[in-house]
């Protein structure tokens, strides 16, 4: 599928929905001088078309009590297990990303956890997977850039 065109309201209505997803179509409508049911058929446009995909929610983990953050690198014994690790890495709820690198780890996960005991118990499930040869553990101390927001912001700028 080729690459789909945007215009420049599209793009305002896009990093309209980037900054608050719940924006009413309404609003979005008064800023940019044109009708809600414009803004709906746009957006309905963009849906359809796969460049938005539902919406998000945002969510502050330390008053949920989920604060510890740890990245844990996966060896396996062989790539060929591949799919099956991520398959039960994916049963994990508390493995938030899990991805398939080249380099020192096979895979690389992050996971969420309410503290050190409980992020042991989360990498003692890991360890427990077949085919997992052993895990790699980094703690990590603050999470000081977690912001996709800016990202689109500037992919939806240079298009």
């Amino acid at each position: 599928m080729g690459k789909i065109k945007l215009d420049e309201i599209d793009h305002q209505i896009l990093d309209m929905l980037i900054d608050n997803t719940r924006i009413p179509f309404t609003d979005i409508a008064k800023k940019l001088l044109i009708s809600a049911g414009t803004v709906h058929v746009r957006v309905k446009k963009m849906e359809d078309a796969g460049i938005i995909q539902g919406s998000s929610l945002t969510l502050d983990y330390v008053k949920l009590g989920y604060s510890f953050i740890a990245y844990v690198g996966v060896y396996l014994q062989n790539t060929s297990q591949t799919q099956f690790v991520i398959e039960r890495l994916n049963q994990i709820p508390f493995v938030t990303v899990a991805s398939i690198t080249t380099g020192k780890f096979n895979i690389f996960c992050k996971l969420r956890a309410r503290g050190t005991d409980h992020a042991k118990n989360i990498i003692f499930q890991i360890d427990d997977i077949e085919g997992v040869y052993r895990t790699e553990t980094m703690i990590s101390l603050e999470e000081s850039i977690n912001d996709k927001k800016r990202l689109m912001h500037t992919i939806f700028n240079e298009l």
